[in-house]
């Protein structure tokens, strides 16, 4: 292999765009899923990561030993690791004492040397370039989010819609999450090429990048129209956790084709909650909060507001499901247990619930669902008439899947979903 040869192996792969049919029924357009959960690391940094990891092998020379060195409790560690792995060379993940548990066990079982150290990512990231990137000659520095290498790593996104969407007469708008801005980045960029801006000359593209409340670095910084810190990281949504965004994505999303959203912690979790539920994907709060425009009438207000229903239908809308490792079954159990009855979620996510039933309109003042006091135990099965007229007189006893008892409380609607569903109540 010459010099001047990129790596053979490429650290991503092409990941599908496919239209769902539970979130389009919700959003009231034809909503897309770019499924990035898909990549080798689980997350879009696959194409960011793996980008910058392949430049820098081609830079140094293919056959000169190379380190990687990234600094990172989340997804660009998971990312170096795996790309740095496919391309055959180590890679050293310096994490925050606040690293989850989960995340530093996933980066020591693909092969990492993880070094826990600082109480956030700056003195991490500070940890790593004085007292271990200069003591190795083979040493290279990975940024996590904030270089033009990891742009156009997620710029490909766009090269892939652009071939996946042109058959089905293009897409009208794209929502992505904003954590240091490298995928909106990346998005703005992909999109500037192909001509989908305003300042293009292709079918415009609207753009709504979202973050959550307690981590919204862009949305300060567009609010204040100037580069902006926020004191502190508060939110849930931890991998969107940069306190700046890069001082390009601020220029991005200054312009007139991006719309700047934010969203409770709240509404991320439940979509992360629905998403699992009508798709059966798992993704973490990072990359919930993209898909709960989808969930709470954002998509058609926001973007949309003088569209008429019928007029909005017809719109294509893709969704960049981001991905994200911080996730597990129980974690969704738990955010169910703790935001179902959030007053953002009972009043934005209800309509969506009064239209998928289909009622002609929506109560001016919309109130949470009263929830119907049950005992769960081993028994045999009451028949379907008998199990909903005990819940519609607050009281029920079924089957319960768990040899233990439960006792609990769970809203009509839901009971009546399962016992649908499952001919029981299989679930607190």
């Amino acid at each position: 292999m010459s010099s001047s040869s990129p790596p053979q192996t490429k650290p991503w792969v092409s990941t599908p765009c496919i239209l769902s049919a539970a979130l389009s029924r919700s959003a009231g357009c034809n909503i897309y899923l770019k499924l990035e959960t898909l990549q080798p690391s689980g997350s879009f940094k696959s194409r960011a990561l793996g980008n910058f990891l392949s430049k820098a092998i081609l830079a140094h020379g293919p056959s000169k030993p190379v380190h990687f060195y990234c600094a990172s409790g989340g997804n660009a560690g998971l990312a170096c690791v795996v790309a740095a792995t496919m391309l055959k060379r180590p890679a050293t993940i310096v994490v925050p004492m606040s690293t989850s548990v989960l995340m530093i066990e996933k980066l020591k079982n693909l092969g990492a040397d993880v070094v826990q150290i600082g109480a956030h990512w700056s003195e991490a990231d500070t940890y790593l370039r004085e007292e271990l990137l200069g003591k190795d000659e083979d040493g290279v520095y990975v940024p996590p989010f904030d270089h033009e290498l990891l742009w156009e790593g997620n710029s490909t996104i766009v090269d892939e819609l652009e071939e996946q969407m042109s058959p089905k007469g293009g897409y009208d708008a794209l929502v992505c999450s904003v954590g240091g801005g490298g995928l909106f980045s990346g998005v703005m960029q992909g999109l500037e090429r192909h001509g989908k801006l305003l300042s293009g000359k292709g079918q415009t593209v609207k753009v709504l990048a979202v973050e959550t409340k307690g981590a919204e670095s862009l949305n300060l910084s567009v609010t204040n129209k100037r580069l902006s810190r926020l004191p502190a990281i508060t939110s849930i949504a931890t991998s969107l956790g940069a306190t700046q965004v890069a001082s390009q994505a601020f220029e991005w999303g200054m312009k007139d084709d991006v719309t700047s959203h934010v969203l409770s912690d709240a509404e991320a979790a439940m979509a992360c909650v629905n998403f699992a539920d009508d798709e059966r994907i798992l993704v973490e709060p990072a990359c919930g909060v993209s898909i709960a425009p989808a969930y709470n009438d954002t998509l058609h207000s926001l973007l949309y507001p003088t569209l008429s229903p019928e007029e909005f239908a017809k719109l294509n809308i893709v969704l960049i499901v981001c991905g994200g490792s911080n996730v597990t079954i129980q974690i969704l159990e738990k955010y169910r247990e703790t935001y179902s009855q959030d007053r953002d979620v009972l009043e934005k996510f209800h309509s969506r619930r009064i239209r998928e039933e289909g009622a002609k309109a929506v109560p001016t003042k919309l109130q949470a669902e009263p929830r119907i006091p049950f005992i769960l135990h081993n028994e045999e099965e009451h028949k379907r008439d008998d199990v909903l007229a005990q819940a519609r007189g607050r009281n029920f006893e079924g089957e319960q899947v768990v040899p233990r008892p439960a006792i609990g409380t769970m809203t009509l609607g839901e009971m009546e979903r399962q016992i649908e569903e499952f001919g029981k109540v299989v679930k607190p």
